[in-house]
């Protein structure tokens, strides 16, 4: 299935093909075009559009596109309901809705200040939420626990 959105993308459309691509269509493929041939050339591609005002896939009130993926396709991992937090705290600017909101929007930034290239972001983006998966999913304990000043 193809999937298509804006290009230059952030935090959502770097997010939202990691949980498509891992929990809903391993074969996906994703497209970034201007914004305003997003729906144009969905049509055209058959694909589906997404984090686009107007698609299906996108925000819905205070939840974003990530959030609208885990309840449509019925993805219960307690890690993603965590790492839906995490996107929806950055992709918003509401970072006090998980500590690690803030951050993921200042990578996700400098993500797209150093790669120019969609895709190459996307490939290097699937390795920031594949690692915040595995911290949610199996690393969850584990803290930091060396003080230099003590």
């Amino acid at each position: 299935m193809k999937w298509i959105t804006r290009e230059r993308p952030k935090i959502d459309r770097i997010a939202c093909p990691w949980l498509i691509k891992n929990f809903v269509d391993k074969q996906a493929e994703f497209i970034y075009v201007p914004k305003e041939q997003v729906f144009e050339k969905a049509k055209e591609l058959e694909a589906i559009p997404y984090d686009i005002p107007g698609a299906q896939y996108s925000h819905e009130g205070k939840q974003c596109t990530f959030d609208f993926i885990i309840k449509k396709h019925h993805l219960s991992d307690p890690a993603l309901v965590q790492i839906a937090q995490i996107v929806r705290g950055a992709d918003t600017g509401c970072f006090e809705l998980a500590p690690q909101a803030a951050g993921l929007w200042a990578i996700s930034a400098g993500l797209s200040y150093n790669y120019p290239n969609d895709h190459q972001q996307l490939e290097i983006g699937m390795k920031i939420y594949d690692a915040l998966y595995s911290r949610a999913k199996f690393a969850q304990s584990e803290k930091h626990n060396w003080n230099p000043v003590l």
